[in-house]
């Protein structure tokens, strides 16, 4: 061992290296070279095969998503919220930013929704946004902090929409309400999302012209975008998607993006603008839009016919149709709407309390408009009509419509005074093909008959969209949701819709798939994670973004 030790001096000693091989000495200039070039090629490498198979859960390879295959969003601490808000105050002003009990109630609920947010859920700050420049720095900043937003506009969402689910900020475009542009020649006018469609139509009067969606009154423009509103005037003038031009929205990182320009058609590229709209702000942020107006009828009238059914009524309707006949606007009202009416005292007549239809008429012309009410009156009559009025003048049929625009109104006064002083109503928006209608309604009566529930029926039947609308109290609150479901299902199971025209917000995401199959949801999934891959924008409407969503909203 000794002699093994004693011999390791002499293998390594300095003296001998001559007796070693020289050691080739590597530059630091060639050491770099060399890691230069093996990290690029790693580099290129691996993009390739990040390329050509990208991680499941952050590129997904399908044309659809999967809510598993995608992992839950990550927003922001209440750290980083706090520090995004002073940004967002440094970029737009401190004023624009309110954090108010007051201002945040105000944003969680708007008195008759049944989906308002729960206490965690609520929003920490409301910013107000007076420009598109200003809600794309508002963004910008959310974007990089990963800030849930809301946006916001009326506030009279019946589905949820515009209230928060995730602790962030409330976007608030009720303050950009200017009327930009009125392009007389092109009938047509570019507005701010915070318009009211009322505010227009004064704004129009002494041009003659109107625009035709005419959803509740106090919907304003970016609103009835998102969810694709219509109205009672959709008879004629259709729904929001028939309404709109073009569009300038904000998306989820601060870009600012115009779907198209203003003539009346366009094959060029994909149809932004339809993506945009009914899509209840989960892509974008609608901050201007340019929408189509008609010239305002010199000769317009009211007509009012009662019937034996629902069926007699629907039957009529179909008739009319088939004639060519397309009124402005086609009301139906059920025994228990007119009830309603009668007890709400609008109207110096009390009418049958019978299921009833309000005729709207308008033209160019009292020949034509005269000639299409008689022919509206022979129609109902055979359709064994028990009264059918015409409004003598113009205020007489301003009345007599009034009665059917403030119906919702007139529902809440009845059941606060009549069934209990906490009465709540909740409404339902299935739409059918219009041969299904009697059928359907007949079946929604019978299941609120054997529920118990008081309830009133009403609905622009020109286009199919009905409102089942139930009285309840809140300790009914879980019965009643049980009826409401069935109430849609109802819609479903006869080639219907869940919603006709106030969108799906968070209150019937669950009927999505039962409508349009797994695979459309998946694919809206898809579109949304490609705008919005943070998921920040008014997140879990439409459908779940998250797996780890419960549905309990």
């Amino acid at each position: 061992m000794f002699k093994i030790i004693a011999r390791l001096p002499r293998r390594w000693n300095s003296q001998s290296a001559s007796k070693v091989p020289p050691v080739r000495r590597i530059s630091l200039l060639s050491t770099l070279f060399v890691s230069a070039s093996l990290a690029t090629a790693g580099y290129f490498i691996g993009k390739r095969e990040i390329t050509k198979n990208p991680p499941e859960d952050l590129f997904p390879w399908s044309s659809t998503t999967n809510l598993e295959k995608i992992g839950s969003p990550i927003y922001a601490t209440d750290e980083e919220l706090k520090v995004a808000v002073e940004d967002i105050k440094n970029a737009v002003g401190e004023d624009h930013v309110k954090e108010s009990v007051v201002e945040i109630t105000a944003h969680s609920d708007n008195g008759f929704t049944p989906h308002p947010p729960k206490p965690h859920e609520k929003p920490r700050y409301v910013v107000y946004a007076f420009s598109t420049e200003e809600v794309s720095s508002i963004m910008k900043i959310a974007h990089k902090y990963n800030v849930p937003v809301v946006p916001y506009s009326g506030g009279s969402s019946l589905e949820g929409h515009t209230f928060s689910t995730r602790c962030g900020i409330v976007l608030d475009t009720s303050r950009m309400n200017k009327v930009l542009r009125i392009n007389h020649d092109d009938l047509d006018a570019t507005v701010q999302a915070g318009v009211g469609w009322m505010d227009l139509n004064e704004h129009l009067t002494n041009e003659k012209l109107m625009f035709g969606c005419d959803c509740g009154p106090s919907g304003l423009i970016g609103g009835m975008v998102n969810t694709n509103a219509s109205g009672v005037n959709a008879s004629r003038y259709g729904a929001m998607v028939h309404n709109v031009v073009s569009l300038t929205v904000v998306l989820a990182d601060g870009t600012i993006i115009k779907t198209r320009q203003r003539p009346r058609k366009t094959s060029s590229g994909y149809n932004l603008t339809g993506l945009f709209i009914g899509s209840e702000g989960t892509l974008g942020i609608v901050t201007e839009a340019t929408v189509r107006l008609h010239v305002k009828p010199s000769h317009e009238t009211v007509a009012v016919g009662q019937f034996p059914s629902v069926t007699a009524a629907s039957k009529t309707v179909a008739e009319l149709f088939r004639k060519g006949i397309r009124p402005e606007a086609i009301e139906l009202l059920d025994e228990d709407m007119m009830h309603c009416t009668n007890y709400s005292g609008q109207l110096t007549k009390k009418w049958l309390e019978v299921p009833t239809i309000f005729f709207k008429v308008g033209g160019h012309n009292k020949v034509v408009v005269d000639e299409t009410l008689q022919i509206i009156k022979k129609v109902s009559l055979e359709n064994k009509c028990a009264d059918f009025i015409i409004a003598k003048n113009k205020n007489e049929g301003e009345e007599l419509f009034q009665a059917r625009k403030n119906a919702f109104f007139s529902i809440l006064d009845y059941g606060k005074n009549e069934i209990d002083e906490n009465v709540r109503l909740w409404v339902t928006d299935i739409a059918v093909p219009l041969s299904k209608l009697p059928k359907v309604v007949d079946e929604i009566r019978a299941l609120i008959d054997r529920s118990g529930f008081k309830s009133v029926i009403l609905g622009h039947v020109g286009d199919g969209n009905l409102h089942a609308d139930l009285f309840y109290t809140p300790d009914q609150l879980h019965e009643c949701h049980k009826v409401i479901n069935e109430i849609t299902m109802i819609g479903l199971r006869n080639e219907g819709t869940a919603s006709g025209e106030h969108g799906i917000g968070n209150g019937k995401r669950t009927f999505l798939a039962y409508e349009l199959g797994q695979e459309a949801v998946d694919t809206m999934r898809k579109l949304k994670l490609a705008l919005d891959p943070k998921r920040i924008l008014n997140p879990d409407k439409i459908f779940k973004i998250d797996p780890q969503d419960r549905g309990e909203f």
